[in-house]
């Protein structure tokens, strides 16, 4: 299959038309591409995004993690439109070929879908990044989770209080909105995962704080290889969506201590399981004050 990518923004440089996408002559062709498509009728709005350059040596992999890292977080929503090819090859500082490679591999994966034609571009087809990928990309060492698990914990609770305090009532619909979905996702474990790390990130924008939104999504990017760990546990979706539910009314209620006792049970879970996977404890507990009532409300 040739490499194509169309996007609106990119007639002049020949990505819409037949020699882009030879497919688009001959639709009635049985090799007519999947991801060469006439019409994609969903138009849903995305954030303003900015990718960043890259500065590692793994370009294919990181124009991969800056675009799934996107969509997995909420900023791309299914449906909405990713900026034009030559938009993202500036803004990450690749060659346009690369950009494409990166984008063959994710619309392959069902990740994105390519529009041809007027209006057309690259679009959001799933926001379920296949676990595969999520896998490979992690070069975090086992001894290190510990660290970003008590990284998390000492910045998410006051993230929390911050959006009790900053967030707007979009902020607390688009939390809403993220519950709404977990609830018809619960037997879908991918989708359930990522949806989990959405509501974490909402609770981060809801801080209207810039820098807050990318530490927490740093951390909650090196945190994959434990909740890879977590995936092979059992599934508890009624817990999360409670524990959800509870954070959510905490940060409406607006009390700190409150926040700070739900976001502790909230955390624990996920460092439980990652001491009953890995067999090992956390390599330093953590001092009173950022454990705070985690124990005590923790399950057994």
């Amino acid at each position: 299959m040739p490499e194509y990518l169309a996007s609106p923004h990119d007639k002049d440089a020949g990505e819409l038309d037949g020699s882009a996408c030879p497919e688009l002559a001959n639709p009635a062709s049985a090799a007519f591409s999947t991801h060469c498509v006439w019409e994609f009728n969903s138009q849903v709005p995305a954030r303003k995004m900015t990718f960043h350059p890259v500065r590692t040596r793994k370009t294919f992999e990181e124009v991969i993690e800056q675009i799934t890292d996107a969509i997995r977080a909420g900023d791309l929503p299914v449906g909405s439109a990713l900026p034009s090819e030559r938009a993202i090859a500036i803004q990450m500082e690749i060659s346009r070929p690369t950009l494409r490679e990166a984008v063959k591999v994710l619309a392959d994966l069902g990740v994105l879908r390519v529009v041809a034609g007027s209006g057309g571009g690259i679009f959001v087809h799933s926001d379920v990044v296949p676990p595969a990928l999520l896998s490979k990309r992690s070069e975090l060492r086992i001894g290190e989770v510990a660290g970003v698990l008590e990284a998390r914990r000492l910045l998410e609770p006051r993230v929390a209080q911050l959006a009790a305090h900053y967030g707007r009532e979009e902020d607390f619909e688009a939390l809403r909105q993220v519950l709404e979905l977990e609830k018809e996702a619960t037997n879908e474990r991918d989708r359930f995962t990522q949806l989990d790390l959405r509501f974490h990130m909402a609770i981060a924008r809801a801080t209207h704080n810039k820098t807050i939104a990318e530490l927490v999504k740093m951390l909650l990017h090196n945190l994959e290889i434990a909740r890879d760990m977590a995936m092979r546990g059992p599934h508890e979706p009624e817990w999360t969506i409670d524990i959800h539910e509870r954070t959510l009314r905490a940060i409406l209620g607006g009390d700190p201590e409150n926040i700070e006792t739900v976001m502790g049970e909230h955390l624990s879970l996920l460092e439980r399981l990652w001491e009953q996977e890995t067999g090992r404890p956390r390599l330093r507990r953590p001092p009173p004050f950022l454990v705070a009532n985690a124990n005590r409300h923790s399950r057994t």
